[in-house]
């Protein structure tokens, strides 16, 4: 049976070269990082080597995609999350419960329907103190809403507003001669229904466009 020689000592490194290849190696290695690696994925470049090479430009490339779709992300994220009921503000109108319409008037029932970010609005053309009670609530989720008015001479005037409702009601009481109504939008990602109620002192409904 033949056996192996055993490797003689001069042959081995020695410590100091051991140390020597190892600094060497990191040496190269930390080139290779500021250089190259910073650069090409990061963008940074510290040395310049980088930007001459071509490397800085695709790390900023990359980096800006990074925050692009990490603002997408945010974004579709907040758009997902529900939104949170608001208080409502008051409407200038006293309650429903409280206020009585002349049962001659005008009664109608209208639906308003509303694809995901969409916005309609009805009017009720009134003179000016005439009176309507009404009454809305949704379906399939809930609506931003702002209710005012306009006329030839006022391009707003607001009796209130919310956010996150499913309904509302009162007497709205009308401010002076013109269109009176309400503006819905859905911010929702499904179709909501808006089922709005009137009865009182007005000359016509309008959808407006």
């Amino acid at each position: 049976m033949s056996t192996m020689d055993p490797v003689p000592a001069s042959a081995l490194p020695s410590a100091r070269r051991l140390l020597r290849s190892t600094a060497i190696a990191i040496a190269v290695a930390a080139v290779i990082l500021i250089t190259m690696v910073l650069p090409a994925e990061y963008g940074l470049d510290p040395t310049g080597i980088g930007r001459i090479l071509g490397l800085t430009e695709m790390g900023e490339t990359k980096m800006a995609l990074a925050r692009e779709e990490a603002g997408h992300a945010s974004e579709e994220a907040a758009t997902a999350a529900p939104t949170p009921a608001a208080p409502v503000a008051p409407v200038v109108a006293i309650p429903s419960v409280q206020a009585s319409v002349d049962s001659t008037g005008k009664r109608d029932v209208t639906e308003v329907s509303l694809l995901p970010n969409e916005g309609k609005e009805i009017k009720l053309v009134m003179r000016k103190d005439a009176s309507v009670s009404y009454s809305w609530m949704t379906t399939g989720g809930v609506v931003n809403y702002d209710t005012h008015a306009d006329s030839p001479t006022i391009r707003y005037h607001g009796y209130g507003k919310g956010s996150g409702a499913k309904s509302d009601e009162g007497v709205l009481v009308a401010a002076f001669d013109g269109h009176h109504g309400w503006f819905w939008r859905n911010r929702s990602a499904n179709t909501v229904v808006v089922t709005l109620r009137t009865n009182g002192d007005y000359q016509e409904l309008k959808r407006m466009p």
